[in-house]
């Protein structure tokens, strides 16, 4: 922030560095209002390169010490791979195949923090804000999507999100398509077979309408179903050519209907797609999608359609590394969501002047130069004349 106040104002840098300061920490401003601006702004841009095909929902983690610092906890961090303290946050992205932009961005909220009164007022935290998991905080920003009438695209996201049926039935709802990772031990009904239907035990009562399952009809884990399925039904596919080689695996796809409390409905699940990479090279399968694409997609373009979700953790990476998202080193609740709104303008500016040039100007081969500080710009703290070498 200190250098930027001293390009903006030379003569008064203390002064200008103390009204960015507010800026991003207290000033009442609105992120959703700056992030629709952003995405009017250079999602035309994008578009010039080809259509909206997939809105991403992911998250990112910011390793972080204390517990003092908005939404702080031990939990999973992506970025470290592993549990620690850190704090996380849930976005959604729209995507065409040569670029993508966060439109939504929001922190998560542990529990231990929402029901905590104290580090709520101390950090600002909105009262109107709950506890909400993340799959719900990704729901909420995909309906705020559909009603701003954003193109849509296919809803992409890794298994934390996928294995929630939840999640993904909240995404039928609202008319949209979705390929979705899932965890090896989601229950389907193998292709052909769904429960049974409901089967009176009696003469007197109502007409039974629960779906039922028996001892010999049960559903399989799609772990179980893709180790039983014939070599000859998994192809050997080329999805994407990648910095240095051509990205190919081993992949098969077939038609199943989700099992997830199926007993508690009257009518099963409607069938999708699930579709299963297994590396010629590995013992068993490693990884696993569920999709409500059509029944006459190719399995090509569906392997394309899943793997797209690759384009986001590009732009965490530059927003990371080049424009400082995981910089913030305030507490407060509006301080956190202001500084990643502010990169994310930044970040939509440069994806903006990207789709001038061709599709395959990738982050990194464009070099965008700014001036720097004035010749006589010392940082607090530093020497007031620069050392001799």
């Amino acid at each position: 922030m200190e250098p930027m106040a001293a390009r903006l104002d030379p003569d008064n840098v203390q002064p200008m560095r103390q009204s960015l300061h507010h800026l991003v920490a207290k000033a009442p401003w609105s992120d959703e209002t700056l992030l629709e601006e952003v995405r009017n702004h250079v999602l035309p841009a994008m578009q010039k390169q080809g259509p909206v095909v997939a809105w991403i929902v992911d998250d990112t983690g910011f390793p972080k010490k204390g517990t003092h610092s908005v939404g702080v906890a031990r939990q999973y961090c992506g970025q470290v791979g592993k549990q620690d303290n850190c704090r996380v946050a849930v976005s959604l992205s729209v995507a065409t195949w040569s670029s993508s932009l966060p439109t939504a961005y929001r922190l998560y909220l542990p529990k231990e923090w929402a029901d905590d009164t104290e580090r709520r007022e101390k950090t600002e935290v909105p009262e109107e804000v709950e506890f909400q998991t993340k799959p719900d905080i990704a729901l909420d920003q995909v309906r705020a999507a559909v009603a701003a009438n954003m193109d849509r695209g296919v809803v992409l996201a890794d298994a934390a999100y996928g294995i929630n049926t939840e999640f993904r039935d909240g995404l039928t709802k609202l008319d949209l398509q979705y390929v979705v990772g899932v965890q090896s031990s989601m229950t389907v009904w193998e292709p052909g077979k769904q429960p049974l239907p409901a089967k009176r035990r009696g003469k007197m009562g109502r007409p039974p309408r629960l779906l039922q399952r028996s001892i010999d009809h049960q559903p399989v884990s799609v772990k179980q179903l893709a180790m039983r399925l014939p070599s000859t039904a998994f192809k050997e596919i080329t999805w994407r050519e990648g910095t240095d080689r051509k990205l190919r695996s081993r992949f098969a796809a077939v038609r199943v209907r989700p099992a997830h409390r199926d007993y508690e409905k009257a009518e099963p699940h409607a069938e999708e797609w699930l579709l299963v990479e297994w590396p010629r090279r590995e013992k068993e399968p490693t990884k696993y999608w569920i999709s409500t694409l059509p029944l006459n997609t190719k399995l090509k373009a569906l392997i394309k359609m899943a793997k797209h979700r690759w384009i986001i953790e590009r732009d965490y990476e530059e927003l990371k590394q080049e424009l400082g998202l995981g910089h913030f080193e305030g507490r407060n609740w509006r301080g956190f969501h202001h500084h990643a709104t502010l990169c994310i303008a930044a970040y939509g500016f440069l994806v903006a002047e990207r789709s001038l040039f061709s599709p395959s100007a990738r982050a990194g081969h464009l070099r965008f130069t700014a001036l720097g500080p004035s010749a006589n710009f010392r940082p607090r703290g530093s020497p007031r004349t620069p050392r001799t070498p």
